[in-house]
């Protein structure tokens, strides 16, 4: 029905804000997001920070943030999102496709039309926009952007 799978049942997943990262002079705050009773194993998250230590992105000075999303046993997407052009969110894909593969790589799309965030992640999302929206009213100095990057979403999507 509608492009929903018959089969499909939803649940719901858990956001859980893990601090601030930086990628060069850029700050992105951090969220793992995952079922509650099956969250991000810590070696996973280990392996995405140090692979987002080490890519090759030009974030310049960006603030922004990162979702780390589990995606059912084996399958993560790591997504990286800066904000650039005052009001626009900016946005590096990567995945980890399971055990056989040991780090995590660019995530290619096929097609014109594609996906974007799903439902669980649009829950951080709108949050950071939200923020975003304060920060961008704010004087925009260095205490609005400690605001910024303290202001965290926690809680099921």
């Amino acid at each position: 029905m509608h492009g929903v799978d018959d089969d499909y049942r939803h649940c719901d997943k858990l956001v859980t804000p893990r601090g601030t990262i930086r990628h060069g002079k850029a700050r992105l705050k951090w969220y793992d997001l995952a079922p509650a009773e099956e969250p991000v194993p810590s070696d996973v998250h280990q392996l995405a920070q140090r692979f987002l230590s080490c890519a090759p992105l030009d974030l310049g000075d960006d603030l922004g943030f990162v979702i780390l999303h589990r995606c059912g046993r084996e399958f993560y997407f790591l997504l990286v999102s800066s904000w650039r052009g005052n009001n626009e969110l900016w946005e590096s894909v990567y995945a980890k496709k399971s055990d056989a593969h040991p780090d995590f790589a660019l995530f290619t799309f096929e097609g014109m039309h594609r996906g974007t965030f799903c439902v669980w992640e649009m829950g951080a999302v709108w949050h950071e926009q939200q923020a975003w929206k304060r920060y961008l009213r704010s004087a925009r100095d260095d205490a609005a952007c400690d605001v910024y990057l303290g202001d965290r979403f926690s809680g099921s999507v």
